[in-house]
């Protein structure tokens, strides 16, 4: 694996590029403050513009990091962050990410999401060397493995009550997707 960091990536629609602590009031207003959004994520609903700053300054020093990852999701019709996507986990003795990600509900169902995690798993596959790339969601939420499922990534089972969200203990659906199937599928 070759760890590269948080570089900017761009895709038809997107640019994924590193956050910053200007992004805070944007990143409140559009979906940390939005409890529909929060609702199925294991962290709290921002109350206030100033909990988006502290997060943003926790995550800005990371990014000196070469084996840190964390996008600001950017459409270009938007100008302005409407989300996060990076991995939450990381194994780099089995080369893998789990990537989590959320976007404002103004956002949704335009397949944003899903060519942000497109790019995602091409850049973790193709130029860091990956081997697994996993993600999760709450069955309650499947649209979200509707994101996963139109990246290319199977279902490989789900886990009862073994998550715990803003909804309370859960279940989880794991999905994946190797290095073999990504460059078998590209080939």
């Amino acid at each position: 694996m070759k760890h590269l960091g948080t570089k900017e990536l761009k895709t038809e629609r997107l640019s994924l590029r590193r956050f910053e602590l200007s992004d805070a009031e944007t990143m409140f207003r559009n979906w940390a403050s939005d409890p529909e959004v929060t609702k199925f994520l294991s962290w709290p609903t921002h109350t206030d513009v100033t909990v988006s700053e502290r997060v943003l300054a926790e995550w800005l020093p990371n990014y000196e990091r070469d084996d840190y990852y964390h996008w600001a999701i950017v459409p270009e019709s938007a100008g302005e962050a409407v989300g996060s996507i990076g991995p939450v986990l990381q194994r780099d003795d089995i080369k893998m990410v789990h990537i989590g990600y959320c976007i404002g509900s103004k956002w949704w169902c335009q397949g944003i999401t899903s060519e942000a995690l497109a790019a995602l798993i091409k850049f973790f596959f193709e130029e860091v060397g990956m081997n697994r790339i996993e993600s999760r969601h709450d069955p309650n939420n499947p649209n979200s493995g509707k994101v996963m499922m139109k990246c290319g990534m199977v279902c490989e089972g789900t886990m009862r009550q073994a998550d715990i969200n803003n909804q309370g203990i859960v279940d989880y659906s794991i999905y994946s997707i190797l290095a073999e199937d990504y460059f078998e599928k590209i080939i």
